[in-house]
């Protein structure tokens, strides 16, 4: 028959002195008292561990910082865990670990993990982007927050400012990013379920305009706009450059003249400058060529064709010519990226081949299999379309001037 054992009142546990050896006070249930020579007290819970039935001891804390009562709490909730068959000593260790982990976890720990695992995949200027993003609307209020803590009312919150200055596309595109950590941090272990997958819902969608822009027979109109208007010449000369060779906004501000090759006229962006990941060639009509020709004794001596106005060492931002476009009341109606679109439209209209347009536009095939087949980049072939494009913008240009200054031009 069990020993009955008397439970320890306050006045016991607070008067027990120290002697020559420790010793124990029992409450009963496997809760004591160990009382140390040098006068400590600290609580312990005697108990057989699950299956192998061991003894084991686990401690609830020093007298001065638990007192009896909690002391009592600890040891039930112990004895609870043991009739389901778990150890309450490594019950409490793995707690310990799952929040020094969750310490670890934080929201800014984990999209700083998410950004490296996707650098190798995307261009710099991309990464940046993602970075920049983070820093500026969420890392101020929720990077210190663990991610298994951060509730959809926190994002948010954060997100508020960007919809108050209708900063809807920008807003839209964080909600997106935020979403793919939270997948990333269930594939990695730190959450169960996503918490914020609803949070674009908390604010309007963004009207997309990314490729508004003026039909085919409306190529005179933009180009009588642009010549018309008052800008830099070196947004202008951004201008022509970027609707003749037919890239992406980013990807014209960008140029550098260490990638052309004047020998073999040819515009040579690289892999970690492209948005798909994957190097793009410009075949380089006369017209583009005068471009670069003119603008020889103004930026060849720099890095960038296209100097920034602040910092003549950097290139000039991606959103140098929408925003210029912008200005000339253009919103809706055309914009810089729309500029592909506009060629897109008018060489398909005129019965170029699908696949050379898709290749002058760097797209890359959304079907594996076909794009595993089909690689090639039909590099004469859009030598030959891109010469007609600009003869063709040439001609609408009629009764406007090329920046080059060489009338018989007529690129703008």
């Amino acid at each position: 028959m069990p020993k009955l054992v008397t439970p320890l009142n306050d006045t016991q546990v607070k008067k027990a002195k120290p002697k020559e050896k420790e010793y124990l006070l029992s409450d009963g249930k496997g809760l004591a008292l160990r009382v140390k020579p040098n006068g400590s007290k600290m609580w312990l819970f005697t108990y057989s561990k699950p299956y192998t039935k061991k003894r084991a001891q686990i401690s609830f804390g020093m007298y001065s910082d638990v007192t009896l009562s909690d002391a009592r709490t600890s040891r039930d909730e112990a004895r609870a865990l043991l009739a389901k068959n778990i150890d309450p000593k490594e019950h409490k260790e793995a707690f310990a670990n799952h929040k020094a982990a969750e310490a670890k976890s934080t929201f800014e720990a984990v999209v700083k993990e998410w950004i490296a695992l996707k650098e190798p995949k995307v261009s710099a200027r991309y990464a940046f982007n993602l970075r920049r993003g983070f820093e500026l609307h969420l890392f101020p209020s929720l990077g210190k927050v663990p991610i298994s803590k951060l509730s959809a009312q926190q994002a948010i919150a954060a997100l508020k400012p960007l919809a108050a200055a209708d900063k809807l596309d920008i807003l839209g595109r964080i909600c997106r990013r935020v979403n793919e950590v939270m997948e990333f941090a269930i594939n990695t272990g730190r959450i169960q379920t996503n918490n914020l997958s609803g949070i674009s819902k908390a604010f309007d969608s963004a009207k997309h305009e990314s490729m508004a822009s003026f039909t085919p027979k409306e190529l005179p109109k933009l180009i009588n706009i642009v010549n018309s208007a008052n800008i830099k010449l070196m947004t202008r000369c951004l201008f022509e450059w970027q609707l003749h060779t037919m890239v992406r906004p980013g990807e014209a501000a960008g140029a550098a003249w260490n990638e052309i090759d004047f020998e073999n006229k040819l515009w040579n962006i690289p892999i970690e400058r492209m948005k798909k990941r994957k190097p793009h060639t410009v075949p380089l009509s006369p017209q583009a060529l005068a471009i670069l020709e003119y603008l020889k004794p103004i930026s060849s001596h720099r890095e960038f064709i296209f100097p920034a106005d602040k910092d003549p060492r950097a290139h000039a931002s991606r959103e140098t010519l929408g925003a210029a476009l912008r200005r000339m009341g253009l919103i809706g109606k055309q914009t810089a990226h729309g500029l592909r679109a506009l060629a897109s439209t008018t060489l398909n209209e005129q019965g170029f081949d699908s696949d050379v347009i898709e290749a002058a536009l760097a797209h890359v095939d959304k079907n594996k299999v076909r794009a595993a087949y089909n690689r090639t980049d039909y590099l004469e072939r859009r030598r030959k379309m891109m010469c007609w494009w600009s003869d063709h913008i040439e001609e609408a240009s009629k009764g406007n001037y090329s920046v080059t200054g060489n009338t018989h031009l007529k690129a703008i």
